[in-house]
This record gives structure tokens, C-alpha cells and sequence, in this order.
């Protein structure tokens, strides 16, 4: 049995997971990470699988829809669909979800996309650079999808400028 459980305080697992599944540039630091999740800004769910540690998803509540963060499955958990099966109850809770994902420039970022496509999300075909969480680092090139609006452009710079005011602060 799958289980999502929202927490405030996240644990070694997770912080093991969320460096583990995420390069330094598309991850936040972990200070900054917990902050947000006290504030309450961001929320965190710890996912398990019939009572043992299976992934977490972070998530913001913004104006006009739910954008998933950070999604990451424990490697152990992996297999027999509980990726699909978050996903869709994440969307019977949420409605409109959008979320980043890297180009198809290589064989996991194109396996990544069709997993989400499988699902009924979109891809944006506007260019779109993820702020850095880093000084020194440049922005990153990425692609928006989104499940519950149109895939045109006044929908595109609708979610981009949320995502630019609410989670990056630009």
C-alpha cells in the first residue's frame, strides 16, 4: 500500500534521496530547502510503500495551480507503477499541476517525458530557463509541463510568471 504523508521535518532518508536523485545545480541547499518547508511555503510529502521509506515530493500551492518541485522514488522502490499511481493522486487532489523537466537531449530526460505524457501532462514548446539556485551559476535550460491548462503561449507565460514570482523570488 502506497502512503503520502505530509511532514515538516525532513529526515536523513530524504535528504540522502534528495542528493542523491538531484545534481547540485537543479537542487536547492538543504538549509534554504528546510526553511521553505517551515514556512510553510513548500509543502513535503514523505512517500512509503507498505510502511518502509519509498521516495518524497515537494510541492508549492500557487494562484492557479500545484508545481511539483522535487519528485524522487527511492532506487529500491522503483518498479510496479507507484510513480504512475502518485501522479494520478496527486491530480484527483490537485487539478492543475505543472512541472520542470530537463530536455530530451538524453535517454533518461526522453524516458522521464513519456512517463509524464502517459499521464496526460504536456510539454510547453517555449523556451524556458529555471532561475539558478546558486550564485555563480547560470540559469537552466528546461521545459515546462502541465496537466489542466491549454498548451498555448498566454497559459505558458501565465505558469512561467508564477513560477518566477512565487518559488524564485524573480
Amino acid at each position: 500500500m502506497i502512503s503520502l504523508l505530509p511532514i515538516t521535518i525532513a529526515d536523513e532518508a530524504v535528504k540522502k534521496l534528495y542528493e542523491d536523485a538531484f545534481p547540485y545545480e537543479e537542487r536547492r541547499d538543504w538549509e534554504n530547502l528546510l526553511a521553505l518547508i517551515a514556512s510553510g511555503k513548500l509543502s513535503l510529502l514523505h512517500i512509503s510503500r507498505d510502511h518502509a521509506f519509498a521516495g518524497f515530493l515537494c510541492y508549492w500551492t500557487l494562484p492557479d495551480f500545484t508545481f511539483i518541485e522535487y519528485f524522487a522514488i527511492h532506487p529500491d522502490a522503483r518498479g510496479g507503477g507507484i510513480g504512475s499511481q502518485i501522479m494520478q493522486q496527486l491530480g484527483t487532489k490537485f487539478g492543475n499541476i505543472v512541472l520542470e523537466v530537463e530536455p530530451p537531449l538524453t535517454e533518461q530526460a526522453i524516458r522521464r517525458i513519456a512517463f509524464y505524457e502517459r499521464l496526460g501532462y504536456q510539454v510547453f514548446s517555449q523556451a524556458y530557463q529555471q532561475p539558478p539556485y546558486h550564485d555563480n551559476y547560470p540559469p537552466l535550460e528546461l521545459r515546462l509541463m502541465q496537466k489542466g491548462f491549454t498548451s498555448d503561449e498566454a497559459s505558458f507565460l501565465r505558469i512561467k510568471d508564477q513560477l518566477y514570482k512565487h518559488v524564485y523570488n524573480k
